[in-house]
């Protein structure tokens, strides 16, 4: 976290985290940037529709795409920025002229890269005076960075083209079920073959 002061108004910056899924051999790619509600490890936790004004004034085209926050490495541009019932969805493309980007692109493939975490202004916030988190009501969305460590540990990459590991609820949920319909298949299949 940074701190910044403005005269007397204390503003104060903070990261959180995205996750990215789909990303294509041309370095495209999508995901949540915040799901709305989830408390990360500084104890925020962003409310729906706190990226609203903000993506009014700014569109996907006035937000960076950065490499682990360095203002010097952007690696790309986001297409698409836009709040949902479940958090702030983004697409972007990482730009393949650029050695960092190329990088981060083989990276993600490979499962070695896979979080995301934005950069914002908080504008208005309330904290729970007994739990100590902290509910973002408006944020000023500054950037979001490809990361190693995001400060929400479930934000990760949940799907990459040829990759055969997985990590959010859904797709778990979902492989889980695969599973289970190749085991009764298995058994039906077994079961009639002795029959």
């Amino acid at each position: 976290m940074r701190n910044a002061y403005r005269g007397l108004r204390p503003v104060t910056t903070r990261f959180a985290n995205l996750a990215l899924k789909g990303v294509t051999g041309d370095g495209t790619f999508s995901g949540y940037a915040s799901v709305f509600g989830e408390i990360d490890l500084g104890k925020d936790s962003i409310e729906r529709g706190a990226f609203a004004r903000s993506l009014v004034e700014r569109g996907a085209s006035g937000v960076r795409m950065l490499f682990q926050h360095d203002p010097a490495e952007p690696i790309g541009t986001w297409t698409t920025i836009r709040e949902d019932a479940r958090g702030l969805y983004v697409e972007g493309v990482l730009s393949g002229g650029v050695a960092r980007a190329r990088e981060v692109h083989q990276l993600m493939k490979n499962g070695a890269l896979d979080g995301l975490s934005i950069g914002f202004q908080t504008v208005k916030a309330r904290t729970d005076a007994k739990t100590g988190v902290r509910r973002i009501l408006e944020a000023d969305l500054w950037e979001i960075s490809v990361v190693t460590f995001p400060m929400l540990p479930s934000a990760r990459v949940s799907n990459v083209k040829n990759a055969r590991w997985f990590r959010d609820k859904e797709t778990e949920l979902v492989r889980s079920m695969r599973r289970a319909a190749r085991m009764m298949f298995n058994v039906q299949s077994k079961t009639r073959m002795g029959s």
